[in-house]
Parts: structure tokens; C-alpha cells; sequence
């Protein structure tokens, strides 16, 4: 049998860093497989740095970023690339991850070609529409055009299922960002940046922050900023240390309330490889972000959501996450509960990681060769029960 094609679609870093496994993983089996990269580069270079990292050279670039993009544009350029670039691949099948601008126009695009689709991290909601926005519907509407759903949990599984998604096209996996994080953390790895480098780890119980969402900006934004430059106020061993987003809407009121503030450091957004051993050396992580509610527990590092819902309740019911919102005195309550607390602080630490075991790429290859035919074994799910 012919090796097939498969297409790998992403456009962001968050995208990047997941997917990067599994380019990696579909290499190593060149007679089964022949993997093509595809980028939108929805984010340019925070998307170069994950590609350079794990050396990765797309195949097509299609470099569709522009100052001040709105949704609409993004989806226009990523559909008519991407649709150019099924045209010419002819792949056997398109792989997209998530839920970007991107994944939905790369399942669309494919769809309009007849080429089949397979979406890694499928399965995740919140229920709310606009919660995350655009991101909820994304992936909802790219679960609706695959025909190949790799769910990182047996919850996400259970949410397809609900949707009318018949068993036999659903793999627990794992999520395959467990794979990148423990291939890139290092115990003995040496930052670059003077303000990192400075730290006393030992000291100071350093708070990492990352705080960018649409639905946050504004005045969540404001009531986080006010709180973390309370908490600093408050807590003397305590150290922020917020790698800024770039946007404009975050980026100046994150000055405006937080520079120039003692035991805050403010950095631009770090390269993967910084970020995830800063986070490694953390105390503890409040964010908006939903990847980081995966991957700061497989380190053992408590995490605060600064959101209403999550579209991860996994990690809430196992103990590793608490949903603390925005609002001023509920993340100054949560973070100084986890500060003053042991026993708190413990047990979500020591809770285990419900996302995966760092062989998540391993069991989507292994599926597609059950899908191709390669292979006559169903690769067995990932169970958070049998323990990392």
C-alpha cells in the first residue's frame, strides 16, 4: 500500500506546540505516511519560534497576519489559502487541531474538496456559545465536518457522543501538549533574561500570569491587574512575573496599573521553551488561557482560572484547577488561600493530571493506521486512571 498523504494544518502557537508532536510522530513513519505542513500563520511569530524550536519547515506558509485583523478577514485569507493549497496537495486526509479561526477554515476548506478531516483535541466545551468566543463555536462547527475526532479525555469523548458522533469515530488520546511540555522542560536550564535570571527560585514564590482573552478585555482586565498589584502589596514573598500580549488592549493597561511596581515584572510574550521552564519554576499560575490549564498541572503547579467556565472541567473535578472569574477580592482571596494554606496549596499540586501521559501523538499515528488500513488493531484509549 501506498504511503498517504496527510496535511497538517495550524496558524498559531498554542496550535504549533500541540501539533508539533505529531508532525514529528507522522515522520517516523515514512511508509506509511507522508506528512505535509501547512501554516496560516494566523500569529506570525510567536508561530516562527514554535516552528524553529522543533524544526519544523512548513511545506506551504500562507502568512495571512495583518495589523488589527478582524475575525472575519482572518477566516476569508485562511479559507481561499487553505482551499489553494488542498487543491494542489490532494491530501488523503487534513489534520487540524483546536479551535482557531484556522481549524474552522481548514475543516471548511477540506470539506469543500471532499477530503476527509481528522481534529486533534476534539470534544472539548463549555456549553456557552460565546464562551470562549470565537473558540466555542470553532470547534463545534469543526467536529461537524470531521470524520476522525481525537478526544484528549473521556469527557471530551462523552461530549461527542452526545452530539450524534458515532463511537467508532471517536480516540481518546491524550492531549499531545503533554508531549511537547515534558520533551522541553529541563531541570538545569538556564534563562536568558536578566530579570529571569536574577531570581532567587528558592526565595520567592513567583506567581506566573497570562491574562490576554477578547471576552476579558476591558474591565476583567483592569479588576485582574488591580488584584495582582494587590496581591504584591500584600504578600512580600511573593514575585509576578506576566510575559505581556502583544495586543494593544492588553498590553497598555497592563502598564498603566502594573509597571513600574516592585516584585512585578513585566517581559514581552517568552518563546516556548522559556515559558514552559519559567512555569516549571513557578509557585503557582493564574491565567485565562485554556492550554495552560493543561500542561501547569502535569508539573504540579496549581492553576487559577480567571474565567466564569471552561471548556476543561476535567481538570477542575480532578483538583489541579479552581475557576476564580475576575472580580478583584475573589483572585485576591484564591491566590492568598493557596499562599497562607499548605494543606490548599497541596492539594491541588499533588492532584493528578487528567490530560495526558506524553504518548498522545503515539496513539493518533496509531489511529490513522487503524483508519488507513495499515493496521487492524484500534489502539487502545488513554485512561487518566492508570496514572501518568
Amino acid at each position: 500500500m501506498e504511503p498517504k498523504k496527510i496535511l497538517v494544518v495550524f496558524g498559531t502557537r498554542p496550535e504549533a506546540i500541540k501539533m508539533a508532536p505529531v508532525v514529528k510522530e507522522l515522520e517516523r513513519h515514512p511508509q506509511e505516511f507522508t506528512c505535509v505542513v501547512a501554516v496560516t500563520a494566523q500569529h506570525r511569530e510567536m508561530l516562527d519560534q514554535v516552528l524553529k524550536l522543533f524544526a519544523i519547515t512548513p511545506h506551504y506558509d500562507l502568512d495571512i497576519m495583518r495589523p488589527g485583523q478582524t475575525l472575519e478577514e482572518v477566516t476569508c485569507r485562511a479559507l481561499m489559502g487553505l482551499t489553494r493549497v488542498i487543491r494542489e496537495c490532494r491530501p488523503h486526509l487534513v489534520l487540524i487541531h483546536g479551535d482557531t479561526t484556522t481549524t474552522f477554515a481548514g475543516a471548511l476548506a477540506a470539506f469543500y474538496q471532499q477530503i476527509p478531516v481528522g481534529h486533534v483535541e476534539a470534544g472539548l466545551r463549555t456549553g456557552d456559545p460565546y464562551a470562549p468566543f470565537p473558540e466555542e463555536i470553532n470547534r463545534r462547527l469543526a467536529g461537524v465536518l470531521s470524520q476522525l475526532h481525537f478526544a484528549p479525555t473521556a469527557t471530551a469523548r462523552e461530549n461527542l457522543l452526545r452530539e450524534g458522533v458515532p463511537p467508532e469515530k471517536i480516540f481518546v488520546t491524550g492531549n499531545t501538549v503533554i508531549d511537547a511540555l515534558l520533551a522541553t522542560v529541563r531541570s538545569q536550564y538556564e534563562f536568558s533574561l536578566p530579570q529571569l535570571q536574577g531570581l532567587d527560585w528558592a526565595k520567592w514564590k513567583v506567581i506566573l500570569v497570562t491574562a490576554h482573552r477578547r471576552e476579558n478585555w476591558g474591565g476583567p482586565l483592569r479588576e485582574i491587574f488591580s488584584a495582582l498589584r494587590e496581591l504584591v502589596r500584600r504578600y512580600p514573598q511573593v514575585v509576578v512575573v506576566f510575559p505581556v500580549h502583544y495586543n494593544p488592549k492588553v498590553r497598555d493597561l497592563a502598564w498603566e496599573i502594573l509597571g513600574g511596581q516592585e516584585h512585578i515584572i513585566l517581559l514581552d510574550p517568552l518563546e516556548y521553551e522559556p515559558f514552559v521552564n519559567l512555569m516549571a519554576r513557578s509557585y503557582l499560575v493564574l491565567t485565562d488561557s485554556g492550554g495552560l490549564q493543561e500542561e501547569a498541572p502535569a508539573l504540579g503547579k496549581p492553576v487559577l482560572v480567571l474565567r466564569e467556565v471552561t471548556e476543561r472541567p476535567e481538570a477542575v473535578a480532578a483538583g489541579t484547577v479552581k475557576l476564580v472569574g475576575t472580580r478583584f477580592q475573589d483572585i485576591v482571596e484564591a491566590v492568598g488561600r493557596l499562599l497562607e494554606d499548605p494543606e490548599a496549596y497541596n492539594a491541588m499540586a499533588q492532584a493528578v493530571n487528567p490530560y495526558g501521559d506524553g504518548l498522545a501523538s503515539k496513539r493518533i499515528v496509531k489511529a490513522l493506521k487503524y483508519y488507513f488500513g495499515f493496521s487492524l488493531t484500534r489502539p487502545e484509549d488513554f485512561s487518566s486512571s492508570k496514572g501518568l
